[in-house]
C-alpha cells in the first residue's frame, strides 16, 4: 500500500500550519511503516491530497478516472476563512466553491477535531465518510532545552517582566486586535506576537491596529526555531484568542512545552480541553486579563500536566496509526 501525499505549492506553504501539517504527516507514516511518495508522477496505489485549489482538482480528477480513491483532508472550513485575508468577503464565494469541490468528491475526508468534523459533514452534497485525526505533535521538539531559552533571552532581552505570547497570522479572526487591547491594558507585561502575513493580503484596520500597538507589544515576525522555542519556556502565559479554529497547532505547542494556556471558549476546544483543569477559558477581554492575572499568581503545575496528558493523545505515531487505518478502510472499498 503506497500513497501520494499531495500539497499543492509546497515551497509557499512551508511556515504555514498546512506546511507543518506536511511534514507531520510523513513523520507519522514513516513511524507506522506506511510507504509514500511526494511526486504525483511516481506509482502509488491511492491519493492524499491536502490542498484545495487548481492543481489539486485536477489532480483529484485525473485520479478518479483512473479508478484510485482520493482522500481530501480538511484542514480549511468555510468557517475559519472568514475575517483573515484583505477582502475575504470578496473571495470568500470562490474559496467556498473550492472547497466545497473537494470535498463533495473525495471518497473521504480527513479533518483536525470533531468540531471540523461536524462542520464538513453538514456541508450540502458531502456524502462521503468523515474522519476527525488530529494534525499532532513532536512531543520530543518541545521538551525543555537551556539553549533555546538562552537563544531567546539574547534576542529579546526581556529582564524582569512577565511574558505573554500568541502565534499567528495577522488575521482578525485570530483576536490580534484583542491581544493590543488586554496589552495596552497591562502595561508592566510583555506581549509577543510571533508571526507574519504579507501587507498586500492584510486588511487594512489590522494595519493600522499595528502601527497603533502598545508600546509592550513586540512582533517579531517569524525568528530562528530555537528562539521560538526557547519562547514557549520562558514565557509565563500563552494567550491564544482565536475566534475559530480548526485545531489550533500552536496551542499543542504551548501545551507540550508545558506553558500555562488561555484560549478563548469557542466550541473547537470545547470536547477535550477543561476550563479550569487543562486550560483557562475566556469570552472578554475583561475575562482574559483575569485569567492572565491569576496565571501570574498562581501555582499552574496542575493544569500543565493535565493538559500534557491531552497532547500525549495526539503524538505522530498514534496519529499515524490512525492514518494507516483510514487508508486501509478506504482501499478495501476500491471497485
Amino acid at each position: 500500500m503506497k500513497n501520494l501525499l499531495f500539497f499543492e505549492k509546497q515551497n509557499s506553504l512551508k511556515q504555514s500550519g498546512i506546511g507543518r501539517a506536511m511534514t507531520h504527516q510523513m513523520k507519522a507514516l514513516e513511524l507506522n511503516n506506511v510507504e509514500y511518495t511526494l511526486d504525483p508522477n511516481d506509482n502509488y496505489d491511492f491519493a492524499h491530497i491536502n490542498t484545495l485549489f487548481f492543481e489539486s482538482y485536477r489532480l483529484l480528477k485525473k485520479l478518479h478516472k483512473r479508478g484510485m480513491k482520493v482522500i481530501v483532508h480538511g484542514h480549511s472550513t468555510v468557517e475559519d476563512f472568514r475575517y483573515s485575508f484583505k477582502c475575504w468577503r470578496l473571495i470568500a464565494p470562490i474559496f467556498n466553491h473550492l472547497i466545497l469541490r473537494m470535498y463533495r468528491h473525495a471518497d473521504a475526508i480527513i479533518t483536525p477535531t470533531q468540531y471540523s468534523k461536524g462542520l464538513i459533514e453538514n456541508y450540502k452534497g458531502v456524502n462521503c465518510p468523515v474522519y476527525a485525526v488530529s494534525n499532532g505533535i513532536k512531543l520530543e521538539e518541545y521538551v525543555y532545552n537551556e539553549e533555546n531559552v538562552k537563544a531567546f533571552d539574547e534576542f529579546f532581552n526581556i529582564k524582569d517582566k512577565k511574558i505573554v505570547i500568541c502565534a499567528g497570522l495577522y488575521f482578525e479572526r485570530k483576536g490580534i486586535r484583542d491581544f493590543f487591547k488586554i496589552a495596552e491594558k497591562m502595561p508592566d507585561v510583555e506581549f509577543i506576537w510571533f508571526g507574519h502575513l504579507a501587507p498586500i493580503l492584510t486588511q487594512s484596520k489590522i494595519k493600522r491596529a499595528i502601527k497603533k500597538r502598545p508600546k509592550n507589544v513586540i512582533m517579531p515576525g517569524y525568528v530562528d526555531i530555537k528562539v521560538l522555542r526557547g519562547a514557549f519556556h520562558r514565557a509565563d502565559c500563552f494567550l491564544f484568542l482565536s475566534h475559530e479554529e480548526n485545531e489550533g497547532i500552536a496551542v499543542l505547542e504551548a501545551i507540550a512545552s508545558k506553558l500555562p494556556v488561555i484560549v478563548r471558549d469557542i466550541p473547537v476546544f470545547s470536547d477535550w480541553l477543561e476550563d479550569g483543569k487543562e486550560v483557562l477559558k475566556g469570552k472578554t477581554n475583561d475575562e482574559f486579563i483575569e485569567k492572565l492575572n491569576y496565571v501570574f499568581n498562581n501555582d499552574m503545575n496542575e493544569l500543565k500536566e493535565n493538559a500534557y496528558k491531552k497532547v500525549e493523545e495526539r503524538t505522530l505515531e498514534k496519529v499515524g496509526k490512525q492514518l494507516k487505518d483510514i487508508y486501509e478502510e478506504v482501499n478495501e472499498k476500491k471497485a
